[in-house]
């Protein structure tokens, strides 16, 4: 569609579709690095159609606080969901809440890595009330299928059942055909060991689950015809386990894959917590060059799934002229590592695992000066719940939003003041707390990256500092360098701004203190200080 085309479109928004995918690096789509032996046509196409974003970035590299903090607009330490499989504090918002305010649901399929709290529940004798039980279960979201994958699914799984009824006879269908190879022995060989995932899967690609979900957010779109929807598609790939079905497993090679960014400095003189981060078993086995060279073309190869995947959605949509009224936000959680920096995996502060692809369609023509563009703007995962709420004039609930709406840049106003992105790590939960004998409470970390400096906070060590001007790559850590100190300073300083930006005051709305302002004043038999 091109812009002559969107002239003609609706002034209004009716229907939301939000596209997530896991553990997706904002490198591996052409759009961001034309040239490489991966093309996406398709996601190059959702970008012309609306803004693509540069200078994207998460506010945690770990699935389930950078999910809540897509799903809540708050950062990690607001909403507290700072590591996987965290419980969701009962006092905390979702989209879909908002949403339910005003009369909509907020549908998913797919992933949302979402736990509740039914032990804060209970403590509390809190009863949900039956019309909002599902939000509250299942992080706001009115679920039509989740899914949120690397674990065999049980027997109530829709997927399953239809993997079941498509002639995948097994009890596990998940471990045996959708990760699950077949060696040149003929003997089972099992994705979890990443040695196997060259061979490609035993599911055909259209019982994948890249496409089963895709063809259920069609089916779902369809169904609703012109009645306003909002989806939340979440594609649970190029997440580990890497195994691709024919033929995304061999559309690449090791010749078309780069060679990871490291140096071999990053090993002898490692800032301790980098250091103990390069001793996990993840990130020993990508220091082998067998290995990234086994694994990145068929991370490739389901990315380019994916592509082909947007692609038939958003033909549909096209047909349907759904494209007109649809507002289209394509992102992922975080990014994926593949042996930068000696790691495997993804939570550390390096660029491919905190900067992910970021991709707004407005469809109004009020956003026509943008479209086909890109904006080098720092914006964030915290961002995306404002813009969706902007774009169906909803309230924007400021007083626990703490994301912007990017709808001001998609329309090319250009007063976009934000000069810095945040992010934060409880590495708790690893086996770097181990190696460096921290306790629990000893694991924190922040990062500040401007426009210049990327700074690493780390809880009882030094700092890190990258100059990304002279060092894109991050390869020369300056955070020990004494002439560096007043930079250090500096950074540190914009934490602590940055930090009284956030609101724990959630509970009432700005309004809500406007109005009790000196309220004393106003209530009878209440003098305060009077002489």
């Amino acid at each position: 569609m091109d812009q002559a085309q969107h002239s003609q479109v609706s002034l209004e928004i009716k229907n939301v579709l939000f596209i997530m995918c896991d553990q997706l690096r904002a490198d591996h789509l052409s759009c961001y690095r034309p040239g490489g032996a991966l093309k996406t046509p398709n996601l190059d196409r959702l970008a012309a159609m609306g803004l693509r974003f540069d200078r994207a970035y998460v506010n945690s590299a770990v699935c389930g606080p950078s999910r809540a903090s897509y799903y809540t607009g708050r950062y990690p330490l607001s909403h507290r969901v700072t590591w996987n499989r965290v419980p969701h504090p009962i006092d905390e918002l979702y989209l879909g809440d908002y949403l339910a305010q005003s009369g909509r649901d907020c549908h998913l399929l797919g992933k949302t890595h979402h736990v509740p709290d039914p032990a804060g529940a209970n403590a509390r004798r809190f009863q949900v009330q039956p019309e909002a039980a599902e939000r509250f279960w299942q992080g706001g979201f009115t679920a039509i299928e989740r899914y949120d994958g690397h674990f065999e699914m049980g027997p109530d799984s829709e997927y399953r059942q239809h993997l079941q009824a498509q002639g995948y006879d097994s009890e596990r269908p998940w471990e045996d055909y959708v990760i699950g190879s077949q060696d040149a022995q003929g003997q089972f060989a099992s994705g979890w060991y990443m040695r196997n995932a060259s061979l490609p899967a035993r599911v055909q690609a259209q019982d994948s689950e890249t496409a089963y979900f895709t063809q259920r957010a069609m089916d779902f779109i369809t169904a609703k015809g012109e009645e306003p929807w909002t989806l939340h598609l979440s594609f649970i790939k190029p997440h580990w386990p890497y195994k691709a079905p024919a033929p995304y497993h061999d559309c690449f090679g090791p010749e078309d894959a780069c060679t990871p960014l490291r140096a071999e400095h990053e090993r002898q003189n490692a800032h301790p917590v980098h250091a103990a981060y390069q001793q996990h078993e993840e990130s020993q086995s990508f220091a082998q060059d067998e290995v990234w060279r086994t694994i990145k073309p068929v991370y490739m190869g389901l990315v380019q799934q994916i592509d082909d995947e947007v692609g038939r959605l958003l033909d549909m949509l096209e047909q349907q002229d759904r494209l007109k009224d649809t507002l289209i936000i394509f992102s992922s959680d975080h990014g994926d590592l593949l042996g930068d920096h000696w790691l495997g995996e993804k939570e550390y502060f390096f660029e491919n695992a905190i900067r992910v692809p970021l991709i707004v369609v407005d469809p109004r023509t009020s956003a026509n000066a943008t479209r086909g563009q890109s904006s080098d703007a720092f914006v964030e995962c915290v961002d995306v719940t404002p813009t969706i709420l902007d774009a169906l004039h909803l309230p924007a609930q400021e007083h626990r939003v703490e994301g912007r709406s990017l709808i001001p840049l998609l329309h090319g106003q250009s007063d976009w003041a934000r000069e810095y992105t945040v992010a934060s790590l409880d590495y708790a939960y690893r086996e770097a707390r181990q190696i460096l004998g921290r306790g629990v409470d000893e694991c924190r970390g922040l990062m500040l990256r401007d426009g210049e400096y990327k700074y690493m906070h780390w809880q009882g060590y030094r700092p890190q500092l990258f100059d990304l001007r002279q060092d894109p790559d991050e390869l020369h850590d300056l955070g020990a360098d004494p002439a560096y100190a007043a930079v250090c300073r500096r950074m540190k300083e914009g934490l602590l701004d940055w930090h009284d930006t956030l609101k724990g005051r959630a509970s009432e709305s700005w309004a809500a203190v406007e109005d009790r302002t000196n309220a004393h004043e106003r209530m009878m038999n209440i003098l305060i200080g009077r002489w």
